[in-house]
């Protein structure tokens, strides 16, 4: 059976984890500072993330990237 295009996907914290190259703990704070994606809870003592917030923030770190270098003066 297959999921719709459209169907959400969760990523638990060790996919998140290899996305993103941080350690738990520093994904614990970027989403308590409210600068990563917030976890949904999914059962008691389950939490997952919406894998497509996940690739929204890491492009938009490519594109802030981009954003910096055009605008760098060499």
């Amino acid at each position: 059976m297959s999921l719709p295009d459209n169907a959400v996907r969760f990523v638990d914290k060790k996919t998140v984890k290899k996305m993103v190259s941080y350690s738990p703990q520093h994904i614990d704070r970027l989403e308590k500072a409210g600068r990563f994606p917030k976890r949904v809870k999914l059962g008691p003592g389950r939490v997952a993330w919406v894998l497509s917030e996940i690739e929204a923030w890491i492009e938009a770190l490519i594109a802030e990237r981009d954003v910096r270098v055009a605008s760098s003066t060499w």
